[in-house]
């Protein structure tokens, strides 16, 4: 089998599986009896990180070992006209030219070509390296809780070779760290009366993205442009709401929200015209970053018998006003590089509660504190609760790594130009793994992949065939 055909079997086949994050058991089972039906060393532990274990090749059984890794879970976002149930539905890949899609759903590239690729590194018996292990891990996009649960005890390389980058040519050398934070708003209910009319506004039409990688285009944020568009509108034409939602994931930029709101059916016309000079607003405010942006109003298809009372319509809008969003801070060292930033990636309601969830990101752990104190003090204004977790440290740059300058001579010999060394405003699990495993020698590299955490997310097919070659000409010099 060639070593294309290889690799984009091996993404076939975990494409077919459920593995969104925390529903990652279905996937941590198939690479475990992958390993087996290969004859390899296989660790599952108890939060379902998978350990495979390949013995150097002759003449390398002395060389510092060297870990591949990637993470098994996925974004699951869809388009909202896609029927699509992520804990039981495949995803469907589409071949367009040079690009892999997927049908009105993210695609899982991030990270599934990771682990395919440390899948054909694995089964691959024509190669040089030095004792390998492949550590894929669960729910790095959620919170980590693969990386902060890995024992150090089951790891023995000294090298670590992350497979998460999505830019080739570019060798990752640091990251920023990040925690997360969520708001939640007690709902007092009252009934609607009869002679109101229930209207749901619609956010949609921006790209959204990677809360870490696409902040810097200062993409419009769904939820925040729905908080502005209901501020507006209230001092227009006071309302109630009854509902409100938006986004998917805490790190994902959003790119659709709405809200139900009852109102006069004599307020119709100013709340119509109110929506459609805010449509324009957005248009001319987003033009070059989201020109599909819309804001657009109709009567509910819904039926909804209560609604917020007063204080809870004006706190919830006002939440979504004030709280801190996107870029904080530009990195006085790094030219280009988002230093601190903040996503309310998620707008949800439920019986008793509205939670916004939040994203927070920085490569100085005094401001991404500053941040999460920022959020805190005004939900302590608002007399709402705030909780945070998932805190994962900063990936510091190190000047004397000798893998990334292996990395770079490769790369020079290889395609007669230098790489280009980068830091990232978003997180990578090399923070931690650092943090667990004192000494330990770290790069991250990867094959073009665009709009990740998107509908519109694709990869490119020959890149992850460079990028392969790439890796086992490194891995042969790793001597």
């Amino acid at each position: 089998m060639m070593i294309l055909d290889k690799i984009f079997k091996y993404f076939e086949e975990i494409s077919k599986i459920p593995r969104g994050s925390g529903n990652e058991k279905a996937i941590s089972d198939y690479l475990v009896r992958f390993a087996k039906e290969n004859n390899l060393e296989v660790i599952q532990d108890e939060v379902m990180n998978v350990i495979i274990k390949k013995p150097a090749s002759p003449g390398y059984e002395n060389s510092p070992g060297v870990i591949l890794q990637g993470h098994m879970d996925m974004v699951c976002v869809k388009n909202s006209d896609k029927v699509h149930d992520f804990t039981k539905d495949p995803i469907t890949l589409k071949y367009v030219g040079d690009m892999i899609y997927a049908d009105g759903t993210s695609l899982g590239a991030d990270n599934g070509i990771a682990v395919a690729l440390a899948m054909a590194v694995l089964t691959s018996d024509n190669i040089s390296h030095p004792p390998l292990e492949a550590l894929i891990t669960v729910d790095e996009e959620s919170g980590m809780t693969g990386a902060h649960n890995l024992n150090p005890e089951n790891i023995s390389g000294k090298i670590l070779i992350n497979l998460d980058s999505e830019e080739e040519g570019k060798l990752l050398v640091s990251c920023a760290g990040g925690s997360r934070a969520a708001i939640k708003l007690n709902v007092e209910w009252q009934n609607a009366p009869k002679d109101l009319e229930a209207y749901a506004i619609n956010i949609n039409g921006l790209l959204g993205g990677h809360s870490g990688v696409e902040i810097d285009k200062e993409r419009g944020n769904s939820n925040k442009l729905l908080g502005r568009a209901l501020h507006n509108l209230y001092e227009t034409a006071p309302f109630n709401l009854a509902y409100i939602a938006g986004g998917s994931r805490a790190n994902v930029i959003p790119s659709e929200a709405e809200a139900v709101i009852f109102a006069s059916p004599d307020q119709s016309q100013a709340i119509a015209d109110k929506i459609m000079e805010l449509d324009k607003m957005f248009k001319n405010e987003y033009k070059v970053s989201d020109p599909g942006v819309r804001v657009s109003i109709k009567k509910s298809q819904k039926d909804f018998d209560r609604m917020f009372n007063d204080s809870t319509t004006i706190k919830a809008i006002s939440l979504l006003v004030a709280i801190p969003n996107g870029i904080q801070a530009m990195s006085k060292s790094i030219k280009g590089l988002v230093e601190s930033s903040s996503n309310i990636g998620v707008v949800s309601i439920d019986e008793d509660f509205v939670s916004l969830e939040f994203s927070i990101r920085s490569s100085v752990s005094s401001l991404k504190e500053y941040i999460r104190n920022q959020i805190c003090t005004i939900a302590n204004l608002a007399h709402v609760d705030f909780e945070a977790n998932g805190d994962y440290p900063a990936w510091e740059y190190n000047p004397n790594s000798q893998v990334r300058e292996v990395f770079q001579r490769v790369y020079k010999e290889k395609y007669d130009k230098e790489p280009e060394i980068v830091a990232i405003h978003a997180g990578v699990e090399c923070g931690l793994f650092g943090e667990k495993i004192p000494g330990l020698d770290m790069i991250s590299i990867g094959a073009n992949a665009y709009d990740a955490h998107t509908t519109n997310e694709h990869v490119s097919i020959s890149s992850v065939k460079r990028t392969y070659e790439y890796l086992l000409a490194v891995l042969e010099e790793l001597r």
